[in-house]
């Protein structure tokens, strides 16, 4: 619901939990506290991607699939913008932390030749997570391995015929 509204009040979003609004009151002091909860769980679920992926040790073919499934499941799991709580310094901090995990991955995948050289600084760490998102809420009958397939092979072979 917040990924469609993320105005969306405390009230509206019991009701769409299927609960009264005292009862999330009760879990939570308030509205702010009910997000940052929300964005904590989609943080954790990302570190939990990142470290599942094993961008370190996995082939880096393997590990590439790994992540985008897992970042998938995230994206479809937690559809909220995490950059609203990055005045946060702690979620902040750990948000970078993963970000320098994939783009050091990335480095890897790079000087292991399965992404080519010379592309423009940090281009692939930006691209990445724009395909991954796109797919997660265009194509959401693909299964989280399908949609991970188009997403490799869209950021290995591009989408022309050529």
């Amino acid at each position: 619901m917040l990924a469609a509204d993320p105005g969306a009040s405390v009230a509206n979003i019991a009701a769409e939990a299927g609960v009264d609004r005292r009862t999330v009151y009760r879990r939570f002091a308030s509205r702010e506290e009910l997000l940052a909860a929300i964005y904590e769980a989609r943080l954790t679920a990302i570190e939990q991607a990142v470290a599942d992926a094993r961008l370190r040790e996995a082939p880096v073919a393997v590990a590439l699939h790994r992540y985008v499934e897992n970042i998938i499941v995230v994206n479809r799991t937690w559809p909220v913008d995490l950059g609203r709580m990055l005045a946060d310094e702690s979620v902040h901090a750990r948000r970078d932390a993963s970000i320098r995990e994939v783009d050091a991955f990335l480095d890897r995948a790079t000087e292991e030749g399965l992404l080519r050289p010379g592309l423009p600084q940090g281009w692939a760490s930006a691209l990445l997570p724009q395909v991954m998102r796109l797919v997660s809420e265009q194509l959401p009958d693909l299964s989280a391995g399908q949609a991970a397939d188009v997403v490799v092979d869209t950021l290995l072979h591009g989408i022309g015929a050529a």
